[in-house]
């Protein structure tokens, strides 16, 4: 039949040219919309730009025939002959593909959206930049496709065979891939984020640098594959193989890799940060440079495993042996604001060999930093932990290191047991605080019940020994004016040397001391303080405008602070 009498016949209403010798015809820009050619020979036919939507086609023959821009909406292609066509850019929306044959067509740009493709076959068909979202190919063969870039969201893979397969940079947002065979398919930069890859068959894939946060990988296989730099944020790997993976440099923070085979696996310098690692064999794994922010290991085989260079800041281990593990040195806290690791350990030296297991790394130890931004006091904080300990006896809390800093100092502790060191590092600061108060104001008191004499030279070996000298016993007159004495310079010292903001609490907690005592205030108040005040004025420009303000806040709040009255007589009498 001829192309001629087709277009006639159809322009006079009929509809069915089922069975139709059509080899070779040329049918471009022809409209046979819901046109009957099921079982017709159209090999080699030119349907360029044709309009053959909601057209019964089943088990047509289209083999090597030309279909680009052609418009198939909603047609029924089921069981066709499609194999080397070319569909450039064709819209097949809707369209019934089961069981067609596309193999080694040509699919370009083409939209398959909803398209319904089970148990097609499509080997070595290019799809680059096709558009397949929410397609039905449950079962299809795509063997050696090429579906770069294509866009799969919310397509239905389930058993599809997607063997060394290009996908590189495909959308398969929330597809569902159950069972599939993606065995040395090419995933790289790929959107797989939500999908379901439930036993999935990825061995030896590639997929650097692909996205698969949320991803179920339940049960998959991933053995030897290649995750570099892979996204697998909040993603399920529970009973995933991972035998010898490559997985450095991944992002794979809260995930689940509970019953999950990563013996021999790359890991080196991956994020688990917060990820779950239940009875999970890391034997042999390669974790060097790896950050674990508090991850969980429950019963986790971390026989070989190396962690040289590891970040356990918060780590929470259950049942684990580190005996056996390779690890030189590792980090025990992590800074936020730079987004490096911290607090190396041991500091200045590397591991012994099972050494680790020994050190405040195990499962009931943890190890923590806080920052003071002020010189420390050793006393306060000795009387901090303390009085934490008396509160909870099961606590034990131990000094590891310190270093200082030009804003105050870190001080590296540990702690006996699993507990959230971020809310006890709060505890301790906010009662350091209270403790420093504490001590300065009763120090006196607690040397006396020590039994430390102030005055008394502690020969450390560091200076040639003098001859001892009896010191006299002094009378309770002679001992009152010792002490008045000496609380009379530290308050000059205070107030010459001290910033604003620590003069008048140190200046009180010492008042505080000479009337418990038993001793008078005024006298110091009236000579010693007024007059250093007075000079540190003169002296310093900063410092006055601090006590005027100090002073105006005071009265306009209607303060009581027991140096009010000093400050008065210093700003209105003496003209500072």
């Amino acid at each position: 039949m001829e192309a001629q009498e087709l277009k006639n016949r159809y322009q006079q209403g009929e509809r069915d040219f089922s069975h139709a010798q059509l080899s070779g015809i040329n049918l471009c820009g022809a409209d046979l919309r819901d046109v009957n050619l099921i079982g017709a020979n159209l090999t080699e036919a030119n349907l360029a730009w044709a309009k053959l939507d909601n057209a019964q086609l089943e088990g047509v023959c289209l083999y090597q025939a030309k279909c680009n821009h052609a418009s198939l909406t909603r047609t029924n292609l089921r069981q066709a002959q499609l194999s080397r066509t070319q569909l450039i850019k064709v819209d097949l929306r809707f369209a019934n593909l089961e069981r067609g044959n596309l193999d080694w067509a040509i699919l370009q740009n083409a939209n398959l959206t909803s398209a319904n493709l089970p148990s097609a076959s499509l080997k070595q068909a290019n799809l680059e930049t096709a558009k397949l979202e929410g397609a039905e190919l449950m079962g299809v063969s795509l063997v050696g496709a090429n579906l770069a870039r294509a866009s799969l969201i919310g397509a239905n893979l389930s058993w599809a065979n997607l063997h060394e397969a290009r996908l590189e940079g495909a959308n398969l947002r929330q597809a569902v891939l159950v069972g599939a065979n993606l065995t040395e398919a090419n995933l790289n930069f790929s959107s797989l984020r939500r999908a379901n890859l439930t036993e999935a068959d990825l061995h030896q894939a590639f997929a650097a640098n692909a996205d698969l946060s949320e991803a179920n990988l339940n049960g998959a296989d991933l053995s030897r594959a290649n995750f570099s730099g892979a996204y697998l944020l909040k993603a399920s790997l529970h009973q995933a193989h991972l035998f010898r993976a490559t997985l450095q440099d991944v992002y794979c923070l809260h995930a689940n890799l509970s019953d999950a085979n990563l013996r021999g696996a790359n890991l080196r310098r991956g994020d688990f940060s917060g990820s779950y690692f239940k009875d999970t064999i890391l034997a042999e794994a390669n974790l060097t440079s790896a950050s674990l922010l508090k991850s969980h290991l429950i019963r986790t085989n971390l026989d070989g495993t190396h962690l040289t260079g590891c970040c356990i800041a918060n780590w929470h281990l259950e049942d684990v042996d580190l005996s056996k593990v390779v690890c030189r040195y590792i980090f025990t806290d992590f800074n936020y604001h730079n987004k490096r690791p911290i607090e190396r350990y041991p500091i200045e030296r590397d591991l012994q060999p099972g050494e680790l297991a020994l050190q405040p790394t195990k499962q009931s130890q943890l190890i923590f930093t806080i920052n003071f931004s002020q010189k420390l006091n050793w006393e306060a904080l000795v009387f901090t932990i303390a009085q934490l300990e008396e509160k909870d006896p099961t606590l034990e809390l131990t000094i590891i290191a310190y270093k200082a800093d030009a804003e105050g100092g870190r001080v590296q502790l540990k702690v006996n047991y699993s507990v959230n060191t971020q809310l006890l590092s709060k505890k301790i600061l906010a009662l350091y605080v209270q403790m420093e108060k504490q001590v300065a104001s009763q120090r006196n008191l607690v040397l006396q019940l020590l039994e430390i004499n102030q005055q008394q030279d502690v020969d450390l070996g560091l200076k040639p020994a003098s001859p001892k000298v009896t010191s006299p016993i002094m009378s309770d007159d002679e001992r009152e004016q010792k002490i008045y004495q000496q609380v009379s310079n530290q308050i000059q010292h205070i107030i010459k040397f001290k910033p604003f903001n620590q003069v008048l609490e140190g200046v009180e907690r010492l008042l505080f001391f000479l009337q418990q005592q038993g001793f008078s205030t005024q006298n110091i108040r009236n000579q010693v303080l007024a007059r250093a005040l007075w000079q540190r004025s003169q002296a310093d420009v900063i410092f006055r405008r601090q006590l005027w303000q100090w002073y105006y806040q005071n009265q306009e709040v209607g303060g009581v602070s027991s140096l009010q009255g000093v400050v008065h007589s210093v700003i209105t009498e003496q003209g500072v």
